[in-house]
């Protein structure tokens, strides 16, 4: 549909108003018992794919770049962030790659949406992750309707895909 600047984005070049105008698209909150499952879903495939694989991968790289393993609060601070940022890498792009669903999402029927329905890009569920490493982040999430800030920061919705209807995709 191409319109010209006088002509207003709801209607087309022949004055007729747009049919998709008038449909409203109701997003239903996913609710926090589905978000703590998601939650749970989610660390616990974590840490099998840690345990069983990025294990050997993170002693293989301290052993490569001479790390002191006798120092155990560098090791400490060294570990917590290659988890962090490995979980960030996977759940963020997850979640990038299927639209907002990581394997919690997919199990609950849920999906992280923009405000308005629209997917999320790969920049916003990057942001939803580092939002997550506030301390005390998890705290947000108590209440009910749970919205914590990760998706009040990043202006996210998890929704309840079997009740709602998303609007067409680009």
């Amino acid at each position: 549909m191409d319109t010209s600047p006088e002509t207003p984005a709801n209607e087309t070049a022949a004055g007729e108003p747009n049919i998709l105008d008038d449909v409203h698209y109701t997003l239903y909150q996913a609710t926090a018992g589905k978000r703590f499952v998601n939650y749970l879903i989610d660390w616990f495939s974590f840490y099998l794919v840690w345990r069983l694989l990025l294990i050997q991968l993170l002693v293989q790289l301290l052993f490569l770049i001479n790390f002191p393993v006798e120092d155990r609060l560098a090791l400490y601070a060294f570990s917590y962030l290659a988890v962090a940022t490995i979980f960030g890498l996977v759940v963020g792009g997850v979640e990038a790659a299927t639209g907002g669903r990581t394997l919690g999402k997919l199990v609950t029927g849920t999906r992280a949406v923009n405000d308005d329905g629209s997917r999320i890009s790969a920049k916003t569920a990057f942001f939803r992750y580092l939002v997550r490493l506030v301390p005390f982040e998890a705290f947000s999430a108590l209440g009910s309707p749970s919205y914590p800030w990760h998706d009040r920061w990043t202006k996210t919705i998890v929704i309840d895909e079997k009740l709602t209807t998303l609007p067409p995709q680009d």
